[in-house]
């Protein structure tokens, strides 16, 4: 098992508040942060049997864009160990296998406002329910 600590990024407030806490965290640890930001082949539901996709270099490409604004968002310091990652694949399924060996994994608390807020986010569900690590699901800062 490795020091790492992996975190999603996914261009949300949540996500960057989870990159700043796993930071700060391994910043205390000495660990390195894997920022991985995943991204998928969408779906359409399409009834003419015509679909147009968006190219894998598009894909990727809007990816990393989201990526880097999170990182850029996020004030990292400059000492801050990070890598970051882009990677094809479902977004819990994707932390859940990255993050095997590693120490901890952060992912950032989505969820809705109201009586649905009470519900985390799918991503941060499945990782708990799944991951063979200790996991770390950020709220968003109060304001």
């Amino acid at each position: 098992m490795s020091n790492d600590v992996v975190v999603g990024v996914d261009g949300s407030e949540n996500s960057v508040a989870a990159l700043r806490w796993a930071v700060t965290y391994a910043k205390r640890t000495g660990a390195t942060v894997h920022a991985i930001s995943t991204w998928e082949y969408p779906t359409f539901p399409d009834t003419s049997g015509m679909v147009t996709m968006p190219g894998r270099d598009f894909l990727i490409e809007g990816a990393q864009a989201i990526l880097d604004k999170a990182i850029e968002d996020a004030h990292l310091p400059d000492d801050a160990k990070v890598i970051c990652e882009v990677i094809e694949g479902p977004a819990a399924h994707t932390l859940i296998e990255r993050s095997s060996g590693a120490a901890l994994l952060v992912v950032g608390r989505r969820g809705h406002s109201g009586i649905v807020g009470a519900i985390t986010g799918s991503v941060a569900t499945s990782s708990a329910h799944h991951t063979r690590v200790p996991i770390v699901i950020v709220p968003l800062p109060s304001r």
